[in-house]
């Protein structure tokens, strides 16, 4: 016979580690897809997937054009046309000859070679070619699936919306061009912002509809509260992302370079210097910059706060893998984003910090995903 005691804690023992099993199976039944999820519903996620592969590809290439200044290289839009580059030495002179009458040339790069000029084409170019890509990733797919029909009559409407995003971000992407073509020797920072927050709202939206395909559409899945943080998250970061674009529309990540203090002071003087007041907050390079400061230090916090929660619930499974992710992926965008301000940002360090954010981005979604699907 064994002793009371020894018995009794036995007892509570295998409770505990039972409780645990059972919590770690009811984790895992809940992350993994859904029985009846099947051969085309993999088909249509993976290629979701690659298109949101695609949009991140064509972030990257568009924060080089930008930290490159070569986005005003090309002063046309012609969409079928500008599909082909300049063959002869004619094409290519006809084509700095357009540059050349705009301001950016006229009193920024006066006396360009011809050269220098193509570098910064080829940069612009790539970078629609790239677009006019993404545009046949989603279409050539999206025709064949509906003729198969893999597709159903509930599933069209976000995928038609997904296209309409795609074909109004072309829009903007103009717009933007041709802000810097008449008055000024660069875009507008505001149509940058929002050139850039279209991007990233399709590469949400994208990455959604692919998870819905391949873990399964969260049908009764809600916010619980650390799914609505999850989501608070999502929104700050992409907030904080068209911050990013307003500090390099204006240049502002090359004016203050100490950390962690700014012009010598933690909240520095100057912020409201530019009237009427609001004006601050999108032209004021001090203030644009400390505003994407705070906003990089509140979100760190709340981040961090968040990835403890999640991970101190036992919720296990692809909850708690995805919270390590998000938390990997902060520190690292928090450190590319010290270094690349203390250096000036170099087109390197600049184009990492502007991949991180989208790679935030899209492991915030994915772990926002997860935690709507379980309730979380």
């Amino acid at each position: 016979m064994f002793p009371a005691r020894p018995l009794a804690m036995f007892g509570r023992k295998a409770a505990q580690s039972g409780n645990a099993y059972i919590r770690r199976m009811n984790s895992t039944a809940i992350s993994t897809p859904q029985q009846g999820i099947t051969a085309s519903d993999r088909q249509i996620a993976i290629w979701l997937f690659t298109l949101a592969g695609f949009v991140m590809l064509i972030v990257l290439v568009g924060g080089l054009t930008r930290l490159t200044d070569s986005g005003l290289s090309i002063t046309e839009w012609a969409p079928i046309r500008g599909a082909l580059p300049p063959f002869s030495h004619a094409d290519w002179l006809v084509e700095f000859d357009k540059y050349k009458k705009i301001p950016e040339y006229q009193l920024v790069n006066a006396g360009m070679s011809l050269a220098e000029f193509k570098i910064i084409y080829w940069w612009e170019w790539a970078h629609r070619f790239l677009g006019r890509i993404v545009g046949l990733v989603f279409f050539i797919p999206f025709v064949i699936f509906l003729v198969q029909k893999k597709i159903s009559r509930a599933a069209l409407p976000p995928l038609i919306g997904l296209f309409a995003l795609g074909g109004l971000q072309g829009f903007m992407g103009w717009y933007m061009v041709a802000s810097g073509l008449t008055d000024r020797v660069d875009v507008s920072q505001y149509r940058l912002a929002m050139h850039l927050g279209l991007a990233l709202i399709i590469l949400a939206s994208s990455l959604w509809l692919a998870l819905n395909y391949w873990r399964g559409a969260p049908i009764n899945g809600r916010f619980g509260k650390q799914g609505t943080v999850a989501a608070v998250i999502v929104g700050s970061v992409l907030f904080q992302s068209l911050m990013g674009a307003l500090v390099a529309g204006i240049d502002a990540g090359k004016t203050y370079t100490d950390w962690p203090l700014m012009d010598g002071d933690f909240i520095p003087d100057g912020l409201f210097m530019l009237q009427p007041f609001w004006l601050n907050f999108f032209e004021n390079h001090l203030t644009v910059q400390f505003d994407h400061r705070m906003i990089a230090y509140a979100l760190t916090g709340l981040i961090g706060w968040h990835v403890y929660r999640v991970l101190q619930s036992g919720a296990g499974g692809a909850a708690a893998l995805s919270a390590k992710w998000l938390g990997a992926a902060l520190l690292l965008q928090v450190v590319l984003g010290i270094v690349a301000l203390m250096l000036a940002v170099p087109i390197y360090l600049g184009a990492a910090h502007q991949l991180g954010a989208v790679a935030l981005l899209a492991i915030a979604v994915t772990h926002l995903h997860i935690l709507y699907k379980q309730a979380l």
